[in-house]
């Protein structure tokens, strides 16, 4: 496991106090998030998991400062969220937010590029994580002739070279072929344990929590309450994923997080008139290329304390 770095927030990178969201629609005000209240270690990689609609896109948002909370606080490293910042770097579904004009090596450039890091500094940051992430021999290619999976590279790449305590990933690996999807986690599962960053990572896949978070958290329907709150000690492995997935340990903590998505699936019968999915509901975003201990409350279940040993 990486070692968690000291922050100003008695040692969270992440501290969510009873944030709620509302947006209003044509139908009026719409229910999303109802009192979360998450507490975030430095060195985490924290997987948000749950039904759709049930908030976890909108709560990234909300963390990556792209809007307020109805309700509540969000702080990052002892500072309150009051919009996009440095100190957060997104990787979002579809590489969309690369720059198709730029090269590879100048798209990593861009962050470190508006903050006004020399060019010397910035080309060898965008070397080192370049060659992290396996793109060094593309650098000097424009993105639009990377496959998908590359793009998605760059990226996090890009991301890295920004130096951010956070990394927020909206289901990075959710528009990718079966087999690239499973190469680029445990490329993810490799970064992570190399750099010690914190990382709240958005999925639909059970398996893909289990594996890659040391943390998962479950999401009821909306308005989305955690209902599931488990640690995991399978993302600190050096067990190939492949043999990692058929393990005894592996296949029950995977059974719990999806009976635990499927119990808390079905919609309030009172919320369903006239609702839409926070995707629907959601922002238009412009996106900005530098945006770069859980309490128990309600119904969540605390089952945390890492599991022994590898098979």
């Amino acid at each position: 496991m990486p070692a968690a770095v000291s922050t100003d927030g008695g040692g969270h990178a992440l501290r969510i106090r009873r944030v709620s969201h509302e947006y209003e629609t044509s139908g009026g005000s719409l229910a999303v998030l109802d009192d979360i209240d998450i507490d975030v270690a430095a060195g985490t990689f924290l997987c948000l998991v749950g039904p759709s609609g049930c908030g976890k896109t909108t709560l990234l948002q909300l963390i990556a400062g792209f809007a307020a909370p109805s309700t509540g606080t969000i702080e990052v490293d002892g500072r309150t969220v009051t919009g996009p910042g440095a100190d957060r770097g997104v990787v979002f579904q579809q590489p969309t937010s690369l720059m198709p004009w730029l090269s590879v090596r100048k798209n990593v450039e861009l962050g470190p590029k508006m903050r006004g890091v020399s060019r010397s500094k910035r080309r060898a940051r965008a070397h080192e994580e370049l060659q992290r992430v396996g793109l060094t021999e593309f650098a000097d290619r424009p993105v639009y002739e990377l496959s998908g999976g590359m793009q998605q590279r760059c990226q996090i790449a890009r991301v890295l070279a920004n130096d951010p305590d956070l990394m927020l990933m909206d289901e990075p690996l959710g528009a990718l072929d079966a087999l690239t999807r499973e190469h680029l986690q445990a490329e993810l599962r490799r970064i992570w344990k190399e750099t010690g960053r914190t990382v709240v990572f958005i999925t639909h896949g059970v398996e893909e929590a289990v594996a890659l978070g040391s943390r998962v958290i479950v999401m009821s329907h909306r308005p989305g309450r955690i209902v599931l709150d488990e640690t995991f000690d399978f993302s600190g492995s050096d067990t190939p994923l492949d043999e990692l997935r058929s393990s005894p340990r592996f296949v029950e903590a995977a059974r719990r997080v999806r009976e635990a998505i499927e119990v808390h699936r079905s919609p309030d019968p009172a919320t369903v008139a006239g609702a839409r999915s926070e995707t629907e509901a959601g922002f238009d975003l412009a996106v900005v290329d530098r945006a770069g201990g859980h309490e128990a409350t309600g119904d969540v279940q605390r089952l945390g304390t890492a599991l022994p040993g590898h098979p």
